[in-house]
Order: C-alpha cells, then sequence, then structure tokens
C-alpha cells in the first residue's frame, strides 16, 4: 500500500513539474509588437484631426526629431541612454544632438532581430513601424523640427 501511495505521490510532482513547465515556455513571448504602447510614441500619420479627407503628399508634415524621435528615445532609450549613461551605455541619446550624430548606429541596432548580440533595447524589438519611422527620418536628413 505504502508503495502504490509513493508511485502516486512521484507521479503527481511529476505532473506538476510539468504543468509548470509548460506554463513558464507558453509565458514566454517573442512577440516584437507589444514592447511599447501607441500611447508612448504618436505616429505622425494617424488622423487626429478628425476629418476624413485625404490630404496631398506635397502636405505631408516631414518626420522630425521634436515631433517623432525624441519620444522613441525617451520611451525606449534614455533608461540607460540617458544623461549620465547608466548600465553600461557607452553615450547618452538625450539630446537632438547626441541622437542626430548616432542615427545610423541606433537604427541598425534597432534593426536587429530580437535577441542578436547588441540588439536595442535589450528589453525586446521595437515595433517594425517604430524602425521604419526612425529609417524615415534618417532618409529626410534627421531634421529638427
Amino acid at each position: 500500500m505504502k508503495i502504490k501511495r509513493k508511485i502516486k505521490i512521484e507521479n503527481l510532482v511529476y505532473i506538476v513539474l510539468i504543468i509548470l513547465l509548460l506554463i513558464f515556455v507558453s509565458c514566454s513571448n517573442d512577440s516584437e509588437d507589444d514592447f511599447l504602447n501607441s500611447d508612448d510614441i504618436e505616429n505622425p500619420s494617424d488622423d487626429t484631426n478628425g476629418d476624413d479627407t485625404d490630404d496631398d503628399d506635397d502636405n505631408e508634415a516631414t518626420v522630425n526629431y521634436v515631433d517623432d524621435i525624441q519620444p522613441i528615445m525617451s520611451a525606449a532609450c534614455t533608461t540607460c541612454h540617458g544623461q549620465p549613461p547608466t548600465n553600461g551605455a557607452p553615450s547618452s541619446f538625450v539630446t537632438f544632438s547626441q541622437v542626430s550624430q548616432r542615427a545610423n548606429s541606433i537604427f541598425n541596432r534597432m534593426n536587429l532581430s530580437s535577441g542578436a548580440p547588441g540588439a536595442m533595447p535589450p528589453s525586446g524589438r521595437l515595433p517594425q513601424a517604430t524602425i521604419d519611422l526612425v529609417q524615415e527620418w534618417i532618409d529626410a536628413g534627421t531634421p529638427e523640427e
């Protein structure tokens, strides 16, 4: 009787461990779309004035540091790349000058796959729309305003 009870308890322990392992594995998330809330970063392509009219391409605002890139840097980078840098970050990304001088490097690090060596931010890859916005800013010549 004790042997059967011991076997049942061992089986129960194994079952519980397997369930906990499955829960742990299923809770890991490699999604790259949920690292920043849409409230953290404004998307200039959103129609915020409420009208449904199509704007001409000539009237679209150019991506700039103040309106578009600085909120991304504040939300995703300045925890480590603040003034002064922390957690082993080699430089600050607080001012326009600091970010614009390193724009290509910042973009390249953001554009790496999640978990790749050197990928930034270390918490996980930013949404592709955010990365595309940084590339658009670089393509526009990194304007401040």
